[in-house]
């Protein structure tokens, strides 16, 4: 309900900016997904355990609105800005339950996950010029390509690129202060935001929980800092690095494990234990008159991981929002797609319309356990995805896809076929 509750305030707010008739410009804008999967494999949280028990198990089929997102600007004047960004997620609001892939299948709660409504980008900014702009709020952290462009016409699948999305918070947003700007071909952002928290990696999805918090308020005990870089000298591409640097431990409530022992006088056993985790990524995309191209490669290395997962194993449970699962040294993800617009064969003349066909490639591990450590296997995915893309008029796509998700060899692999339709567009500007 809180959740809401900042939700309608902030949409609130900037009606009563656009009913004060202030001097500036109001925009209004949004995207939104509706996917369709009939997943040709188990949904069984046993089949990565007992892979040859589910091998011939029924397909099963998932409806979804991954995303319906409503987009709030106003120009105040003399460079002065702001912007909501209101999402709605899954349909609604609430705490989702599911069964985690281990021996146990334990139900868990999740945080950052299922059906919710939530303020993504509410932040103020100052433009001084083009080549120096402060923006301070809650903002995006565009890391990796996924995260700088995660709008659903800014990718050819269904659902959002698979390796980006497993291994980084998706979208990754946070509260902190940002400084940005362009010249020539140039554009770089670097900021300071309240940091993730090491408590909430888990096995199978690296730190994508990791900026999500279980509170009414976020920790910021260890800040992060991230920055992005992004070229366009050559004409219709661009090329991008990003990455991220913090501690990660230390971000809990209550912040219990530094400090002094009260009973001993000494520090604590994990008072110098930090859990620093170093983050790049690269990516690129190039539109052509009729050939798009999209990339990326990252890859993120987790200091103390072995010590943060005996803590999560030591502290999970009776309520808490920590799972039990490790989390490994490291995680990378790869990623190509490349889409060709067909229409001009099949309609010679049409400039609006386009039928794009495509294929997607996606390699991606989200546990490198360090030594002595576990293994999981099964982490280590190859995806390949076809299909097409039809946008019929500017601002809206109709997907259609054969997905296949390749296993290590002794589990299942798992196709799929998902069909979706999504818009991205400003109402009024």
């Amino acid at each position: 309900m809180k959740k809401i509750t900042a939700a309608v305030s902030a949409a609130m707010l900037c009606i009563s900016l656009s009913a004060q008739k202030l001097p500036g410009q109001l925009s209004v804008g949004g995207y939104g997904e509706v996917a369709l999967s009939r997943n040709f494999y188990s949904d069984s949280p046993y089949r990565y355990a007992k892979p040859a028990q589910y091998a011939g198990d029924p397909s099963h089929g998932r409806a979804d609105i991954p995303h319906a997102v409503i987009y709030l600007a106003y120009d105040f004047g003399k460079g002065w800005t702001m912007q909501t960004e209101i999402e709605f997620e899954h349909t609604g609001t609430g705490t989702a339950y599911e069964r985690e892939f281990e021996e146990a299948a334990e139900w868990e709660s999740e945080i950052e996950k299922g059906g919710e409504v939530e303020l993504e980008q509410f932040w103020i900014q100052k433009s001084f010029r083009p080549q120096l702009n402060v923006r301070m709020g809650h903002i995006i952290v565009p890391v990796g390509g996924l995260n700088n462009a995660h709008e659903p016409l800014n990718f050819f699948t269904v659902y959002r690129p698979e390796g980006e999305f497993t291994i980084l918070p998706s979208t990754w947003h946070d509260t902190g202060v940002s400084i940005w700007g362009k010249a020539g071909a140039w554009r770089y952002e670097a900021m300071v935001v309240a940091g993730l928290n090491g408590m909430m990696f888990n096995t199978d999805r690296f730190i994508h929980n990791g900026a999500g918090s279980p509170f009414e308020f976020k920790v910021a005990n260890s800040p992060g800092f991230a920055g992005r870089i992004d070229n366009n000298s050559f004409k219709g591409l661009r090329l991008s690095v990003s990455g991220y640097a913090g501690n990660t431990l230390h971000n809990g409530n209550p912040n219990d494990l530094r400090g002094i022992n009260h009973s001993t006088g000494e520090a604590k056993q994990y008072s110098s234990v930090e859990g620093t985790l170093l983050f790049g990524a690269f990516d690129f995309a190039y539109k052509g008159e009729r050939l798009i191209v999209r990339g990326n490669a990252d890859y993120g290395h987790l200091n103390d991981c072995v010590t943060i997962s005996k803590i999560k194993a030591n502290r999970a449970g009776n309520g808490s929002p920590y799972s039990r699962r490790a989390v490994g040294e490291g995680a990378y993800a790869l990623g190509i797609e490349a889409g060709y617009d067909i229409m001009p064969w099949l309609r010679p003349g049409d400039r609006e319309q386009e039928l794009y066909l495509f294929v997607r490639g996606d390699r991606y591990n989200p546990y490198l356990p360090a030594e002595g450590q576990t293994l999981a296997t099964y982490t280590e995915k190859t995806v390949v995805s076809a299909g097409i893309n039809w946008i019929p008029v500017p601002g809206i796509a109709v997907k259609c896809e054969y997905t296949h998700r390749f296993l290590p060899s002794g589990y299942n692999n798992e196709p799929a076929v998902n069909i979706g339709i999504a818009y991205q567009a400003f109402f009024r500007r």
